[in-house]
């Protein structure tokens, strides 16, 4: 099971630039590698990630095989109202991580 984990800071006031952090457990398995009775390990790797502020997309990545296991990613948005921010990471079967967090802006 995949565990999602975000970092916002704590103190945010409106306009502010504020840095996200993002870390996903997931193997990435890229397909190219073998297990320890040879047999190929099958592609699974998380392909897109996105961000949405209150609805509204903000940020969006397309990730490749060459990226590590447990993806960290990192971004940066101008805080504008409080509300929600929800990131949603997709894996090449079309299964979906998703994780909400409550942003408040003073």
């Amino acid at each position: 099971m995949a565990i999602a984990r975000v970092r916002l800071p704590p103190n945010i006031k409106k306009g502010d630039v504020v840095e996200v952090k993002t870390l996903v457990t997931h193997p990435m398995e890229s397909g190219q590698r073998k297990d320890a009775n040879g047999q190929i390990i099958p592609r699974k790797i998380l392909n897109k990630f996105v961000c949405a502020y209150n609805g509204r997309e903000v940020f969006r990545a397309e990730l490749w095989p060459a990226i590590s296991a447990n993806p960290f990613i990192t971004f940066f948005l101008v805080a504008g109202d409080s509300g929600s921010l929800k990131f949603t990471w997709t894996d090449d079967d079309g299964s979906t991580i998703e994780h909400s967090e409550e942003i408040h802006v003073a």
